[in-house]
């Protein structure tokens, strides 16, 4: 292929498939190739579909991509967890596609290019970050995503992830500060820490968990502002962690730590750990003040109850989260759930959901009730011309929270961390004033 042809790229999937994204997008700039996110530009031949199969909804889009890009004619490599997935099956199923790349192959993004009927798909993937690699982002912004493993050791009964990704493999710390300051000196503000499960960062190369001692790391780095980390594993919560977030001042008072249930016996069928869940929250708000902790659930397990069920709507009932995400189980083949019985009737499983959003529709709208009349901390990240600012407070993770809508006379560019006041809420957004030496525009 010539190198001077324009090869256009469609992502799919969470932020960790998006770094894997930028990575390819590295590769193939070093090698000369030009890329672009418009693949309806008539110059692009070529397209990459950087596939998820986390759950069936997200396995229906990246189908629908390849398909549509098959249907305007267009050359395809399908890259990330489909292929991953379904290996030799995918390839048989779509012969229109040049080349097939798997999860941990996209090294070989430049050869998938050059070679027809190109297949690299690892049997037992086995991730290793290509520190030789400079990130091409796809978002160029004030906020930007770091991960600092992959894979996974747990055995959740639901998750295809370590089938996908193989055993957790942490980056250096060396490593990960080193692109860090890349990205400060980029003008990048906010680094947003990611792995499957960032608590066991550190324990295959340093043997213990080692999070606290990288974000010791980071929070000497000058320009940036806010270092935000997502996806804890509940179990390797670890005191030096929690007093990381307490001391640093550059650690953002915001934890993600996805509980999936409240119910012990549905935890076990999860095959997830059986801890004291309450004491643990009432742990971390103790210890650390103003934490915003978001956490997400499962509802229609196989074999949920009506008792197990509501043992969890009435847990989110006490705790009164933060921020909260639910999601209809997912039956997934390769997964120990997929053979367990009884399976949750659809209906049921939306039905559960739409309940407890419901309820924490009404718990977020208190929360944020009381941040009235109050100044917080907030990342500014668009300003428009009409004079509005969009800002994301400390307690609000890019694309998945709230965001903070600023009325200001004060010149505010993106990145810039101020302390606006907050002057009204609904459920999910914040409107705030802001002025250099107080606040004004109330």
């Amino acid at each position: 292929m010539k190198k001077n042809n324009l090869i256009g790229i469609i992502q799919h999937g969470c932020a960790k498939n998006l770094v894997d994204t930028e990575l390819m997008l590295g590769i193939l700039e070093k090698a000369g190739y030009k890329t672009t996110l418009d693949v309806e530009n008539p110059k692009v031949k070529t397209v990459i579909i950087n596939t998820c199969s986390f759950i069936s909804d997200a396995e229906k889009e990246s189908i629908e991509s390849i398909f549509n890009m098959i249907n305007a004619g267009k050359k395809i490599v399908i890259t990330g967890c489909l292929p991953q997935k379904h290996k030799l099956e995918l390839k048989k199923l779509l012969p229109e596609a040049s080349g097939f790349i798997g999860t941990c192959d996209f090294k070989n993004i430049v050869a998938a290019l050059e070679n027809d009927q190109y297949y690299n798909v690892s049997e037992n993937p086995q991730y290793i970050y290509p520190e030789d690699v400079e990130r091409a982002q796809i978002t160029v912004g004030s906020s930007s995503y770091i991960k600092i493993a992959d894979g996974c050791n747990y055995s959740c009964g639901y998750c295809i992830i370590p089938k996908l990704r193989g055993k957790y493999k942490s980056r250096k710390i060396e490593d990960i500060v080193k692109e860090a300051e890349k990205l400060a000196d980029k003008g990048v503000c906010e680094i947003v820490l990611i792995a499957q499960d960032t608590t066991s960062y550190g324990i295959d190369l340093y043997k213990k968990p080692s999070l606290d001692i990288l974000l010791e790391k980071l929070n000497k780095i000058e320009n940036i502002n806010w270092i935000r980390v997502l996806y804890a594993y509940p179990t390797n919560f670890t005191q030096e962690l929690i007093n990381a977030y307490k001391n640093l001042d550059k650690v953002v008072k915001y934890i993600d730590i996805p509980l999936q249930h409240s119910h012990p016996e549905v935890l076990k069928r999860m095959r997830r750990p059986v801890i004291n869940q309450e004491e643990l929250v009432n742990k971390l708000r103790n210890e650390i003040p103003d934490v915003a902790i978001r956490t997400t659930f499962i509802v229609g397990y196989p074999g949920e109850t009506q008792e197990e069920f509501e043992h969890l709507y009435n847990f989110v009932k006490k705790m009164k989260f933060e921020r909260l995400g639910v999601f209809e189980y997912s039956r997934e083949k390769n997964t120990y759930s997929y053979s367990l019985k009884p399976q949750i009737p659809a209906r049921i499983k939306h039905s559960r959901k739409n309940k407890i959003l419901k309820l924490q529709k009404e718990i977020s709208k208190k929360n944020n009730l009381n941040f009235i009349s109050k100044q917080i901390q907030c990342i500014i990240e668009e300003v428009h011309t009409d004079g509005m600012i969009v800002a994301r407070s400390y307690a609000d993770a890019p694309e998945v929270d709230g965001l903070v809508y600023i009325k200001t006379n004060e010149y505010l560019s993106p990145g810039q961390i101020i302390k606006a006041k907050i002057t009204g809420a609904d459920s999910y957004d914040l409107v705030a004033s802001y002025e250099m030496s107080g606040v004004k525009n109330e």
